[in-house]
């Protein structure tokens, strides 16, 4: 019986690497690239006209970024996963590919091989992205952005996630440099418990993110009527800010059960 293929959409501004990735996907009898194209929002209409497997994406774009096109692909396609490429590794760029949900970030001089081992691991359910939660200005980085985001949690009562006092202690032996042999002994957690920690960090800081992209959309919508700026600007009336509240909380519960599955 003939195994299923695993089916990769290709999007990328670079006819000639696009090109080549399509052909060393082709060589192999386990990849079918069901389609390809020059920029993110053709891949877009693509994709979700014919949801592929996996979706190799430009981090880049002029008109639509990737973790702008990942975020709704997760949102409206949760079981298709989002493989995001860079032209160079940056610090900025690896930690949107985070954030909005990616399951693998790359840069465009991977070796052919490790980029077929790669799809292959993520077709199987593995999740190498988490990998990247255990260096210390990544863990940095997410401390620092739950921090910032307490305001606006209390704000919106609470509907933001926020970090255990578990999660918090791993993410700060994490950004003095700690690995994980060194968190086991200080914490006193088997190394399942520590990468269950980290799953559950990195399924709130997706969740943040899309709930924060659902703020600003809202927020770009209405006008402020009262005194403040910025997210504290956006009330209109009661009723229409709770109706808002109410619909965000169901879909923030939503994105938390899918993005367990990211992970």
């Amino acid at each position: 019986m003939e195994s299923t293929k695993i089916k990769v959409f290709l999007s990328d501004s670079q006819v000639l690497f696009r090109e080549g990735i399509h052909f060393t996907l082709s060589a192999e009898e386990d990849f079918e690239v069901t389609g390809e194209t020059t920029n993110n929002e053709e891949a877009l209409s693509f994709i979700e006209a014919n949801p592929p497997n996996i979706v190799i994406l430009n981090i880049k774009n002029d008109k639509l970024d990737g973790p702008s096109v990942t975020r709704r692909i997760k949102r409206n396609l949760p079981s298709v996963l989002v493989m995001l490429m860079a032209d160079r590794d940056d610090e900025e760029l690896l930690y949107s590919a985070i954030k909005c949900g990616a399951s693998a970030y790359l840069t465009k001089d991977i070796d052919p091989e490790r980029l077929l081992d790669l799809i292959r691991v993520l077709a199987q359910g593995s999740q190498p992205m988490m990998e990247f939660l255990l260096l210390p200005v990544v863990a940095s980085r997410i401390l620092e952005e739950f921090e910032a985001l307490s305001p606006l949690s209390e704000q919106m009562d609470s509907l933001l996630a926020r970090l255990s006092s578990g999660e918090a202690e791993i993410l700060s032996s994490i950004t003095e440099g700690n690995d994980i042999e060194k968190i086991k002994a200080d914490s006193n957690c088997d190394e399942e418990t520590i990468r269950k920690h980290l799953r559950s960090v990195r399924s709130k800081l997706v969740a943040n993110d899309q709930a924060q992209t659902m703020i600003e959309v809202v927020q770009k919508g209405l006008a402020p009527v009262g005194p403040g700026t910025g997210y504290a600007a956006m009330y209109v009336t009661k009723k229409e800010f709770n109706e808002f509240k109410e619909a965000l909380a169901d879909q923030f519960r939503s994105l938390i059960s899918e993005s367990h599955k990211l992970i």
